[in-house]
């Protein structure tokens, strides 16, 4: 059996797929219906891994496999361009973000077709380009308009090598994604929030029609977090404060015999025993530092 050479083989039918248009979207007579494949866009800023081959490869097997099926596959890539990672990279290695986010996007965009995987470029969204963040922009403020989008205070994670706010997923055994030798801190910041508790219910009903593993539902169900139950106002003794207190079982309430604040509770400093306050500053900081899970 001869040796396998990819470099005499694949440029000629990745050629052949790009001359027959076989990776656009297009209408096919009675065709099986549409279908939308897409992988989650890379960030520019830096090379492509193997991590990215894997996914990428995945995404392509199936949206092959579903025009052989009959589908019309709309298989698009683009380019998460926007963000701390790739304004890190540019001022570690002395040049404007937007030469070394462009010039990654052409070596990934390179490397991509070398691969093989069929993309419809012509598809192809670059995230810091006005043509696609004033859609972003428009689709904010109409949310802000609908009492949708509003800032207030809460605890977020903060990267203080990036100098960000991290979401949990990024969270890694309670250190930054991006930097492992950081660990991430707990801080107070007033951030934009967007109300998705208002479409609650909708989410919830909605998992039910999709084909998912129920363990990944399961997941789904706890983020959205909906509960049935009753708000109870505690009175603080001595003080004009309350305290409320939410609960699925208030039959049990007759029961309460103390209350518990959590360490970002605002008022916890607040009714701290006299003689100590600082033993509960300590551990309120102490737990800044912890995980969810810890």
């Amino acid at each position: 059996m001869e040796k396998y050479n990819p470099h005499a083989i694949e440029p000629k039918w990745q050629r052949f797929w790009e001359e027959k248009g076989f990776m656009k979207a297009k209408d096919l007579p009675g065709g099986k219906g549409k279908q939308y494949v897409l992988v989650m866009f890379p960030y520019p800023s830096g090379d492509l891994h193997m991590g990215h081959l894997k996914n990428y490869t995945m995404g392509d097997v199936l949206a092959r496999f579903r025009r052989v099926q009959g589908y019309e596959v709309l298989h698009p890539m683009g380019w998460d361009a926007f963000g701390l990672p790739a304004e890190n990279a540019a001022l570690k290695f002395g040049v404007h973000p937007r030469d070394w986010t462009y010039e990654n996007i052409r070596q990934a965009k390179e490397s991509l077709r070398l691969m093989g995987i069929l993309y419809d470029w012509d598809r192809e969204v670059t995230t810091c380009e006005p043509a696609y963040y004033r859609f972003n922009q428009w689709i904010f403020l109409k949310m802000w308009e609908k009492g949708l989008a509003y800032r207030a205070k809460g605890l977020v994670n903060w990267c203080p090598k990036c100098q960000t706010v991290l979401a949990n997923e990024q969270v890694v055994e309670g250190r930054c994604w991006r930097h492992e030798d950081t660990p991430v801190e707990k801080r107070e910041l007033e951030q934009w929030y967007l109300r998705i508790t208002a479409y609650a219910e909708r989410l919830l009903k909605d998992l039910e029609g999709l084909r998912w593993p129920e363990k990944v539902k399961a997941m789904q169900r706890a983020w959205i977090g909906r509960s049935e139950g009753a708000e109870i106002l505690f009175p603080v003794e001595g003080k004009e404060v309350q305290i409320p207190v939410f609960t699925t079982r208030p039959d049990t309430l007759f029961g309460a015999t103390f209350l518990v604040l959590a360490p970002e509770h605002p008022l916890t400093l607040e009714l701290a025993a006299p003689g100590k306050r600082e033993e509960v500053l300590a551990y309120v900081e102490a737990a800044k530092r912890k995980t969810e899970m810890e």
